[in-house]
């Protein structure tokens, strides 16, 4: 009777484990922005031991996953960030990508990217109001709702027992606010080759949907390929298609080195870059529907033409 019910007891957990693989959880998405939206991360600026407590906590996340490290040094790679229109004694800044690899021994990769860093106090210049200068800019939307993102993808791409035809790079990007630096350096040096990249998906501000101006999804011009790619995908959510590949975020760095881009983004708002933008507004839902349509396209993108991506402008 003992041996029938462990079985029993080994086979809910393994259908436990595979289920929970195989969907995004909200529960994950708010432990992962309430940790880094938190007023103790201080709104992790660039440089500043808060930033560095995030990228620890990132760097775990993929250990968890079983990641590959693909840094220069482990999961890291380091480099300078110069601050500019500011009211701050630093000039130069330390800053660190955190690089996993999903190997599945394919010939290309597809790029999954959020950056972590954010404001600080307001005092980088970035703030939208300047009397919440010296106030903590949390960030939960902008870009701990991407991380969160980024994680989620992450745990569900190394967990769901699949071999996929691609291999997955998962990105956090430092210094995005002081101006794309991360990913432009990342592209400058990057730590797999530019030429085996199928193409990037970008994560920047998706917390805060709006079902009346719906989804963005920047960058459908940037591959001849991606109207079949999104071709019978369907969403409980409202999602806009635009063709340029430009644009205010990381995935810019990529669509300068002629790699197609994908960048999802739910728009502006009322807290963007200040200090009100609070893990408590994230709509949690949407995010997750967000995700789960972003898992539909990186799938299509695995099965319609694979190794077939043609550049266009």
């Amino acid at each position: 009777m003992k041996r029938h019910i462990l079985l029993f007891t080994s086979l809910l957990f393994l259908l436990s484990f595979r289920l929970s693989a195989q969907e995004i959880e909200i529960n994950r998405l708010k432990k992962h922005i309430y940790f880094l939206a938190d007023d103790k991360m201080k709104g992790r600026v660039t440089g500043s031991r808060e930033l560095a407590k995030a990228a620890t906590y990132i760097e775990k996340e993929f250990k968890k996953y079983r990641l590959k490290p693909v840094g220069t040094k482990g999961y890291r790679q380091a480099f300078e960030a110069k601050v500019r229109r500011v009211v701050v004694p630093d000039s130069i800044r330390q800053a660190e990508n955190i690089i996993g690899f999903l190997d599945n021994g394919a010939p290309y990769t597809i790029v999954v990217g959020a950056h972590y860093d954010h404001l600080g106090h307001g005092d980088f210049g970035g703030t939208r109001d300047t009397s919440h200068i010296g106030h903590i800019h949390n960030g939960a939307d902008d870009n701990a709702s991407g991380v969160a993102g980024l994680l989620e993808l992450a745990r569900y791409y190394s967990s769901n027992k699949i071999k996929e035809q691609f291999n997955i790079l998962f990105i956090a990007f430092s210094a995005e606010e002081l101006g794309l630096v991360g990913s432009k350096y990342w592209t400058e040096n990057p730590t797999l080759p530019l030429d085996k990249i199928h193409w990037m998906l970008n994560m920047d501000m998706i917390g805060r949907y709006n079902p009346e101006n719906g989804l963005a999804i920047i960058g459908y011009g940037t591959s001849s390929k991606f109207p079949a790619i999104f071709h019978g995908i369907t969403s409980n959510i409202k999602f806009n298609t635009s063709r340029d590949g430009n644009g205010g975020s990381d995935q810019t760095s990529f669509y300068k080195k002629n790699i197609p881009v994908l960048f999802f983004h739910t728009g502006g708002h009322d807290d963007y870059h200040k200090a009100t933008d609070d893990a408590n507004k994230i709509d949690y839902e949407a995010l997750k529907a967000i995700l789960e349509l972003e898992i539909k396209v990186i799938n299509n993108s695995m099965l319609k033409d694979k190794m077939d991506f043609i550049w266009t402008n």
